[in-house]
């Protein structure tokens, strides 16, 4: 099972599937007058590049990028358990492939409750695989752990949140190396398939308790104004594993829809990207 490799299910459709195109795609999407610095946390969109990929490029030119990013994202498929836990092996890319952290891996799934070992609803999803561009452009050698919520079940995003804030400052205790911190990063876009006004609107609601790093405020305003934001519960998780870890705010690096990009702006989607 260690030589276990996930082929990339979205190359073409939602980035380029030539390695070197896909460079020069990322590299457009970076902010090269960026300061990276070191973060607890961020939240980047995952539709295709094309759309999505200024702003999660502004996101991660922003982060200094420890060895390991956990990876939580919103499951599409349907298929596999609450909490999949992508275990070992690595994913392959037109870049060359990363390799799964298979020792935080196996620390979380031995601490963090309802976390199953699974890899069927990693197959087919995308959410996470369109972060790997970037996480490869940033820093070649880079390793992940995917998860991905099959729930919005908030107890349970808030204990698996504080789990893994558990472990992360157990890797970053005062004898750790630098970058030894694992950064967590939520897969999220924003809502979906409403006009460019009403999208930005009722967005901003969502942005406005993500920037105060307040969980119960997003799955209140979510649930409020109607928000078809298909990765809240990844959110909350890392919403919830930030404050743990001592965070008391975000920043909203930067805020688009699809219609920024030369599309419909009768049916858009929304995408934020965050440090925190």
């Amino acid at each position: 099972m260690s030589c276990m490799i996930r082929p990339a299910a979205v190359a073409g459709p939602f980035y380029s599937a030539s390695a070197a195109t896909l460079e020069a795609e990322v590299a457009g999407c970076l902010d090269r007058s960026a300061l990276p610095e070191p973060m607890i946390a961020a939240i980047s969109p995952h539709a295709g590049l094309m759309y999505s990929g200024p702003v999660a490029g502004a996101v991660y030119s922003r982060i200094a990028l420890p060895t390991t990013v956990i990876l939580i994202g919103p499951n599409h498929t349907g298929i596999g358990p609450a909490v999949s836990v992508y275990p070992e092996g690595a994913w392959q890319m037109p870049g060359g492939e990363v390799s799964v952290d298979r020792d935080l891996a196996e620390n979380i799934l031995a601490h963090c409750p309802y976390a199953e070992a699974d890899t069927s609803a990693h197959q087919r999803e995308h959410c996470l695989e369109v972060q790997l561009p970037f996480l490869q452009s940033r820093r070649r050698h880079i390793q992940i752990v995917p998860i991905v919520l099959g729930t919005r079940d908030h107890a349970l995003c808030r204990a698996l949140g504080e789990s893994l804030a558990a472990i992360i400052a157990q890797r970053a205790g005062p004898a750790a190396p630098a970058g030894a911190q694992p950064l967590l990063v939520a897969s999220t876009d924003m809502n979906h398939y409403e006009s460019d006004a009403i999208t930005r609107e009722k967005d901003r609601h969502a942005l406005d308790a993500i920037k105060r790093l307040d969980p119960h405020g997003l799955d209140a305003a979510v649930t409020t104004h109607g928000i078809s934001m298909c990765g809240i519960a990844p959110t909350l998780a890392v919403l919830h594993a930030a404050r743990a870890l001592g965070a008391t705010s975000a920043t909203l690096v930067r805020y688009a829809t699809s219609a920024d990009q030369g599309g419909d702006r009768a049916r858009v989607v929304g995408y934020a990207g965050f440090t925190i």
